[in-house]
């Protein structure tokens, strides 16, 4: 591990050596913040931190550090490069405030979303659901499409990550007699939730932060409903072709839904209602929608934890305890990405990389290339980069962008939150070469749904 980490360092030095003596003003323009080595060094750190969140799991450095450090250096650099170029304080104090507002908006929404669903998680829902399928006896071919489709429509609500974690348990729970099984219906789930996440502003963050922006209204996304399905059928037509005959054992466990657990799923559904409302009708921010929901919760929760006797220990209730580790960190690192590309925008790269693109190539050709990039540097980041870029694109446009985002994840295990979850669950069962050999597969489905798109919304 010491000679891992000496190797990076002896790398990062080098690296910057060269940075720091070159001269791209040339290239970039002379008067552009771009032009001084001070600008690519933040290139070099961006790249460096994004490098650490690939290798997670082979470093131990949990993905929300290095982000957040960089997102810091980021900003101390591009003070210094304003400062050379004479840009006012109040300009950079005005850049740095956009971030927030935007991580602001995305933490809220999200923090509520993942209250819920943890509250629900402990009242057994989920545990049901599980036992449900597992002792129904279906053969592994039944079995692979009922996850598939299941994943597929409960991450429009319960969002991709949540449903690949819940989803893939039980594809390994019921296949774990089978380890072709178990691969396969790993990838389908991938596949599934992330098709099933890009038609709905609560199934992925991409098209979470796609509405929250305003670029589309709530209803619009279901346009883009048949190029999903599209997107998870083919590869799972194709995956079926290779399953493996035969049916797991019957489980005969026995699961109940917890006290309260009806009230907990009527009030994500209600929270769910207002986010909608304050948005559509009231014209609000829909997190405020949420926070009220959360509000409405507490409220419910104290109400009857008055009735419960002292021992009980449902009396004391803290709900933001409860979230675990992981989560924040995930939400932290919205924080650390947010802001580094805040930064990198600030200085002029992602108005550079929007001209190169969407200028040079045309919006159809940008959004598609960066669906298939998604796949290797995750869909959310380049989301957010897309809409600091901000190019000029019709509502066609804004749905393709995030229907590839959404879909071209899958490609790849390490292309969506839903598949780097799932590889954490399912060590031995799932990984990243497991799933790269059907990439091709999964690139038919995304060139289907292209495709799709075109015909029914072109």
């Amino acid at each position: 591990m010491f000679r891992y980490w000496r190797w990076l360092g002896a790398v990062m030095v080098l690296l910057a050596g060269v940075v720091l003596a070159s001269d791209f003003s040339a290239f970039v323009g002379a008067d552009s913040m771009m032009s001084g080595p001070l600008a690519l060094l933040m290139l070099l750190i961006f790249f460096t931190a994004y490098l650490l969140v690939f290798f997670e799991q082979q470093t131990g450095i949990s993905k929300s550090k290095p982000m957040i450090f960089s997102a810091g250096l980021l900003w101390m650099l591009a003070a210094v490069i304003a400062y050379q170029h004479d840009v006012p304080h109040a300009e950079i104090r005005l850049a740095v405030t956009n971030n927030l507002d935007e991580f602001a908006e995305l933490f809220l929404f999200l923090m509520v979303a993942l209250i819920y669903i943890k509250q629900i998680e402990g009242r057994g829902l989920f545990e049901l659901l599980k036992s449900g399928l597992v002792s129904r006896g279906y053969g592994y071919k039944g079995l692979f499409w009922l996850t598939g489709s299941i994943a597929f429509f409960m991450s429009a609500l319960a969002d991709n990550l949540t449903t690949a974690l819940v989803i893939g348990s039980v594809v390994i729970a019921v296949g774990k007699d089978s380890p072709k099984f178990t691969s396969l219906g790993c990838i389908n789930t991938v596949v599934a939730c992330n098709a099933g996440g890009a038609f709905s502003p609560f199934g992925d963050i991409t098209t979470l932060m796609v509405w929250q922006a305003g670029k589309i209204e709530f209803v619009g996304f279901l346009q883009i409903f048949l190029p999903s399905l599209v997107s998870f059928l083919l590869p799972a037509v194709i995956l079926t072709l290779f399953l493996p005959c035969g049916a797991p054992a019957i489980s005969r466990e026995k699961v109940v839904l917890k006290r309260h657990g009806r009230m907990y799923c009527g009030l994500f559904l209600v929270t769910i209602v207002l986010a909608v409302i304050f948005e559509q009708v009231l014209g609000l921010p829909p997190y405020l929608g949420m926070m009220t929901g959360l509000s409405v919760l507490m409220l419910a929760i104290f109400l009857r934890s008055r009735r419960l006797p002292l021992s009980d220990p449902d009396r004391e209730h803290n709900l933001f305890s409860e979230l675990p580790e992981a989560e924040w960190d995930t939400l932290m690192f919205f924080f650390g990405v947010m802001y580094c590309l805040g930064a990198l925008s600030f200085i002029g790269y992602l108005a550079w990389v929007s001209d190169a693109l969407y200028l040079g190539y045309g919006a159809g050709t940008a959004n598609v290339v960066a669906g298939l990039i998604s796949a290797v540097i995750d869909n959310i980041p380049v989301m957010f980069a897309i809409l600091q870029m901000n190019p000029e694109m019709n509502d066609f446009q804004w749905l393709l962008i995030t229907l590839c985002a959404g879909i071209g994840g899958s490609v790849m295990s390490i292309g969506s939150a839903a598949g780097v979850a799932l590889m954490g669950i399912g060590k031995g069962h799932y990984s990243f070469l497991g799933h790269l050999r059907w990439s091709w597969a999964i690139l038919l489905g995304y060139a289907a749904a292209v495709a799709t798109h075109y015909l029914v919304n072109g």
